[in-house]
């Protein structure tokens, strides 16, 4: 593909001829826009000037343009808005719906069966002496789960759009950005994993009007070491999808972030179990240990600071990325106290095993409906620039019935909860070594609970993408922390009154 140095040629047949000769995801045009000289560049990274006498103003990127590559950086962008008004269209990659529906199929039932397989281990180790005693465990769940959704889904997200804008085709610039991401990934993790053993003292101290100092302890070398070890595996996880994707011509906005969280709940409430197990076993006689696995982490902090801080992506996040995934973690532990109480409570046994998978289905369909609009917001329109739409933020009308790619993605993602809830259902079934099937009163409330949460989460990432957007905020960054975390905390609430509604009306 070239660039065309015709004079006479406009942004929109440049951009007709770019997206014509793009055969994969990874080679997308762009248009960018700073206040400095206009430039046409192609998916080769080629650029040509087309006005030199606006080169000497100065320039300035915001927020929201935090994947740029340095040459972008350095050099002033056309509008995007205009080319994609021109274009009649996205700019971006185009997908059929069977395609689409192909891409996402795949990694979402793996998703599921990780769901479901982190369902079971947790129904399992429910019964360990150290989940019997320090009950505020449960209270972490939801909140470490979410933190490690947040922190591997928002990387995907970034490296996703990254990719489709084809602004990482320099190895060079594409490692550098891939190694920020990841020191700041692991400082996020470690904060936040402080963070929230903090807060479930709190909130366990304020439920039970006690306690124990031992147990705030193990709580946060818990907290902390599940947090860290986590998000390493799965941000190396999330860096190998994102890479194979591209040089498999599959858009990653598909398929990246669901199959990052495939098994990262499992690896997560597997090493949450291993950690409490560990820790619980020398609590009383090496408690020491406890406070030199604190200190450790917390001296790396600094290492992660100095590396996050040499690309410039990084670097705005490691200043600006603090606000979604700190208010994320507060809703998702207002979740755990909900799973919490209702572990607790007898006439409800047997939701624990449900929880994982209800959440993590609604997280991992929004977190694809976010990343795509995110895409299209990125490549086609300037910050603070939204496209026409409803006048009301908050439409599912818009969201499933308009006529864009987004809306059709939105559809098949709604439809998916239906036959997807029932196959995970009965794997629950089969693998807890039931014999007969769940009851239909009780497969059609667990369903529509599920329904319910992905049909708001599905409209409040239209609303809430576009928000940020319009605020010059980074969707990538800032929209699926606050989703994933609305997702867990109506998704147990919504699982807890079903199975309040099931014992109320008697069904077994």
């Amino acid at each position: 593909m070239f660039v065309p140095k015709s004079p006479d040629k406009t942004p929109s047949q440049i951009s007709h001829l770019g997206t014509r000769g793009s055969q994969h995801y990874g080679s997308v045009p762009s248009f960018s826009q700073c206040s400095g000289s206009l430039q046409h560049c192609s998916s080769h990274r080629s650029v040509s000037p087309v006005n030199n006498s606006l080169e000497g103003e100065s320039l300035e990127c915001s927020e929201s343009e935090p994947l740029l590559s340095n040459e972008l950086r350095n050099g002033p962008r056309f509008s995007r808005s205009i080319s994609a008004k021109d274009a009649g269209g996205s700019s971006g990659p185009t997908e059929s719906v069977c395609s689409m529906m192909l891409q996402i199929l795949v990694p979402f039932v793996l998703a599921g069966l990780g769901t479901v397989s982190a369902g079971v281990l947790l129904d399992f180790v429910q019964g360990w002496d150290v989940f019997q005693e320090i009950t505020e465990i449960y209270i972490l769940v939801p909140a470490v789960l979410g933190m490690k959704g947040n922190l591997e889904m928002t990387l995907a997200s970034r490296l996703s759009t990254a990719v489709n804008a084809g602004k990482i085709e320099s190895t060079r610039e594409k490692w550098m950005l891939i190694g920020g991401n990841l020191a700041l990934k692991q400082l996020q993790a470690t904060v936040l994993g402080l963070l929230a053993s903090l807060l479930a003292t709190l909130l366990g101290w304020i439920a039970d009007r006690q306690m124990p100092f031992s147990h705030m302890t193990i709580l946060c070398s818990i907290s902390l070491s599940t947090a860290f070890v986590a998000s390493l595996l799965q941000g190396i996880i999330v860096v190998g999808v994102i890479i194979g994707s591209k040089r498999m011509g599959i858009n990653p906005d598909n398929v990246a972030t669901p199959l990052a969280a495939s098994f990262g709940d499992l690896i997560t409430l597997a090493l949450l179990a291993c950690f409490s197990w560990w820790f619980y076993s020398f609590m009383e006689l090496y408690s020491y240990v406890l406070y030199l696995v604190d200190l450790l982490y917390l001296c790396l902090i600094p290492v992660w600071m100095v590396v996050a801080s040499k690309h410039p992506a990084s670097n705005i996040l490691l200043h600006t990325g603090w606000e979604p995934i700190i208010t994320a973690m507060f809703i998702s532990s207002i979740g755990g106290l909900i799973l919490d109480k209702a572990v607790s409570d007898p006439n409800l046994i047997g939701i624990i095993v449900f929880a994982p998978v209800i959440n993590g289905v609604g997280g991992n369909l929004v977190s694809i409906q976010s990343s795509r609009i995110s895409t299209h917001l990125h490549l086609n329109y300037s910050p603070g620039e939204v496209p026409e739409g409803p006048k009301s933020c908050f439409n599912p009308c818009y969201t499933f019935f308009g006529s864009g790619a987004n809306n059709r993605s939105a559809q098949v993602l709604l439809l998916l909860v239906l036959p997807g809830q029932l196959v995970f259902l009965h794997i629950i079934y089969l693998m807890k070594g039931g014999l007969t099937l769940p009851s239909a009163l009780f497969t059609v409330f667990f369903v529509s609970a599920s329904f319910i949460q992905v049909f708001f989460l599905l409209s409040m990432a239209d609303c809430i993408v576009r928000c940020l957007w319009r605020r010059g905020k980074d969707p990538d960054s800032y929209s699926i922390p606050y989703l994933t975390a609305l997702g867990d905390l109506l998704g147990t609430a919504l699982l807890s009154l079903a199975f309040f509604l099931l014992w109320y009306i008697g069904d077994p």
